[in-house]
């Protein structure tokens, strides 16, 4: 237990505190915003950062990942908060934290597995694009120092790591936050700051239980919201810790990151916080800046906290520029050039998956949408691919008049066309052998179109036996199909 203990808490300690500040430091601006585009006080995403944070460094089941307020989140609450106001939100913020904690005891999490490579990657360079989209309206109408500090900040991050022994020690994106604010504070250059983003808490937050009816009326209108909440924040949470998981060569547990999302919901909603989930943005911070256990979770939200109230008159004089900086990088490192390349390599159905999930996600702004489009369309293509492999031989017998069709591979909705198409039905013949024993039925398409061949026959008058059904494929024949019954033509024709 102690070895445990120290490997998923204190074997990195020093790189965990440091990226834990960086964390936090980028977390401050985006919940601000975040909290805007809900339409409520910037507190409420701040508190959700630091409650989320700090809570999902316990009980979530990625090592690294960090969690907070984020923007997918925030817009599907802009509606709730506009009709109902903020109390019903820390209501639906607690009902989808029960919601997720259902999900990971129910295993959902283990839905990821249907969500393929390209869907992911896809996914992946999305979100790089609209990382660095935020980023714009810092870069729009402003004047030549905030181009100028924002490419001093780049260089910063990206040469400070060659310096030899210092590099490798602190995390660059700190240098540039450190060294920008510093260059800002002493020439008094005139440029916007954390603190124009809004005003910043001042007191530690508190126990709060919604205000709200506790009756079937406030259920119905937090329940949508909730259902929207939940999917969306386990979706981003379960995506982000594949990459992290890709880029730590480590394993997480998504059931119990599910249990861990939503009990850290619970948590925000009782201490007035929004809904938050894994950010993808934050967490590459975090791992680029050195972070790898459990500790730089803990730090992001407790610095965050400390910065808020200690060091409030520092941090509202950060350039906005350097953080601007801090999130290109984030989005470069998060886009996967290696895709561009592969366009050329992979085959179309996988590029095709790719970029309708990015131009959807991109073009919707809503992770879920883009993700449900890349498996819906992933799910077609292999279908489509598997449907394709299956082939239908004869062989006629000239002395019993019989003639056997031999059916090998897989028979459901795709391929039951081409299942039909494979038979004569006006060749004359007595007897019809339908030999399925390398074949496999998959559901009631394929059923369906076993009966429609064998009634085709009888039609024409001549005997059909089928064979070798194995045993999956004859409990879903005798239960649905109709050809063996007295009366299948009129069932069939019932269909």
């Amino acid at each position: 237990m102690l070895s445990n203990l120290r490997t998923t808490w204190f074997s990195n300690v020093r790189g965990d505190l440091l990226a834990g500040i960086v964390v936090a430091l980028a977390l401050i601006p985006e919940a601000i915003a975040f909290s805007i585009i809900a339409g409520v006080d910037p507190k409420v995403g701040l508190y959700a950062s630091f409650c989320i944070a700090v809570v999902i460094a316990f009980v979530g089941g990625r090592a690294g990942m960090i969690s907070g307020a984020t923007g997918a989140m925030a817009l599907l609450m802009v509606l709730l908060v506009k009709d109902h106001g903020l109390e019903y939100l820390l209501a639906a913020t607690l009902l989808t934290g029960i919601f997720q904690i259902l999900a990971g005891f129910l295993k959902l999490g283990a839905l990821m597995r249907f969500v393929s490579r390209s869907v992911v990657t896809g996914f992946v360079n999305a979100l790089a694009i609209l990382i660095f989209m935020a980023q714009l309206p810092e870069l729009t109408n402003v004047t030549w120092h905030v181009y100028a500090m924002t490419a001093s900040g780049l260089g910063i991050i990206y040469l400070f790591p060659l310096i030899p022994l210092v590099g490798r020690a602190l995390p660059s994106p700190l240098i540039c936050i450190v060294v920008l604010t510093g260059v800002t504070m002493y020439l008094n250059i005139d440029i916007r700051t954390v603190g124009d983003m809004g005003q910043l808490p001042d007191t530690l937050p508190i126990f709060l239980w919604p205000d709200v009816p506790l009756n079937f009326e406030t259920l119905m209108i937090i329940l949508p919201y909730a259902v929207g909440l939940t999917v969306v924040g386990l979706l981003e949470s379960m995506m982000t810790a594949t990459i992290v998981d890709d880029l730590t060569d480590t394993k997480s547990d998504r059931n119990r990151e599910c249990k861990g999302q939503g009990i850290a919901n619970i948590g925000s909603g009782l201490l007035g916080g929004m809904a938050g989930c894994a950010m993808i943005g934050q967490s590459i911070i975090n791992i680029k800046s050195g972070g790898r256990t459990r500790l730089s979770s803990l730090a992001a939200g407790v610095f965050l906290l400390l910065m808020v109230l200690v060091l409030d008159k520092w941090l509202v004089q950060i350039p906005m520029a350097a953080l601007v900086a801090v999130m290109i990088m984030v989005a470069i490192g998060t886009f996967s050039w290696g895709s561009i390349k592969n366009l050329k390599e992979h085959p179309l159905s996988t590029n095709i998956v790719m970029v309708v999930t990015v131009v959807v996600v991109v073009s919707t702004h809503n992770l879920a949408f883009g993700v449900l489009a890349g498996v819906l369309l992933a799910s077609l293509f292999f279908a489509n691919k598997v449907g394709q492999y299956m082939l239908i031989t004869s062989e006629h017998n000239e002395e019993s008049k019989a003639r056997t069709y031999t059916v090998v591979g897989q028979v459901f909705f795709t391929s039951s066309e081409k299942f039909i198409e494979s038979f004569d039905f006006k060749e004359a013949v007595e007897n019809v052998v339908i030999d399925v024993s390398r074949a496999h039925f998959w559901d009631i398409t394929a059923v369906a179109a076993l009966d429609k061949a064998v009634v085709k026959f009888r039609r024409e008058g001549a005997e059909v036996e089928v064979l070798g059904l194995n045993k999956a494929s004859a409990t879903i024949v005798d239960r649905f199909g109709v050809h063996d019954k007295p009366d299948a033509v009129e069932r069939l024709m019932d269909h």
